[in-house]
C-alpha cells in the first residue's frame, strides 16, 4: 500500500498528483505544517479528483493554541486564507482555504492525530475499495463526482451504504 504520510509517491503519480508535489513543495506547505503532522487527504491522493478538487491537508491542531497555529504556519501574511471554526462530527474544528495556483487548499485541523481523523480513515478504505473493485468503479466514482455528489456519497451510492460517512470507517 502507498505510505500517503509522504508525499514523495505524488512525484511518480499521474499530472494533477506530480502538479500537486510541484506546488506544495515550492511554497513549502508540509514544511511549514510539520509540527502539526500534516497528511494529504481526499481525492488527489487515490486519482478521483474531478476539475476543481481541492488539497484537503489534514493535522493535528491543539484548538487551544489556535492563534499559534495560524502564526506557525505564516500562510495569512503571504496570501488571503480564510479560517472557521466549526464542529465536525462532534470535534471541534478548524479549517482554512486558499489558493495556491491553480489548486484550492483547504487545511483542516483536529485535536486528534491526523491518522485517526475521519478524512484519512475515509480515504485509506476508498483506496482499498478501489483497488478491490478496480478500473470500472473508479471510473463510476469520477463519473458521480463530475455530477457533484461528494466521494463518500459516491461510493454510498455505488455500494448501496445506508450511511457512507459512518460505514467507510468499518472497512
Amino acid at each position: 500500500m502507498i505510505d500517503f504520510t509522504n508525499l514523495d509517491y505524488l512525484k511518480s503519480g499521474n499530472e494533477r498528483q506530480k502538479r500537486a508535489y510541484e506546488v506544495l513543495k515550492k511554497y513549502q506547505v508540509f514544511e511549514k505544517l510539520k509540527p502539526y503532522s500534516p497528511i494529504l487527504a481526499g481525492t488527489i491522493p487515490i486519482e478521483i479528483d474531478v476539475e476543481g478538487s481541492d488539497l484537503d491537508i489534514i493535522c493535528e491542531v491543539d484548538l487551544r493554541l489556535e492563534k499559534h497555529f495560524l502564526d506557525d504556519i505564516m500562510f495569512s501574511r503571504l496570501i488571503p486564507v480564510n479560517a472557521e471554526n466549526s464542529i465536525v462530527n462532534g470535534e471541534k474544528s478548524i479549517v482554512l482555504n486558499f489558493m495556491l495556483e491553480e489548486f484550492p487548499i483547504e487545511i483542516f485541523g483536529q485535536n486528534k492525530p491526523s491518522a485517526e481523523q475521519d478524512a484519512y480513515q475515509h480515504m485509506i478504505a476508498e483506496y482499498k475499495i478501489l483497488k478491490e473493485k478496480g478500473e470500472d468503479f473508479k471510473h463510476k466514482i469520477i463519473e458521480l463526482k463530475k455530477q457533484g455528489i461528494k466521494t463518500e456519497p459516491a461510493f454510498g451510492l455505488l455500494m448501496k451504504l445506508e450511511n457512507p460517512y459512518e460505514d467507510l470507517l468499518k472497512f
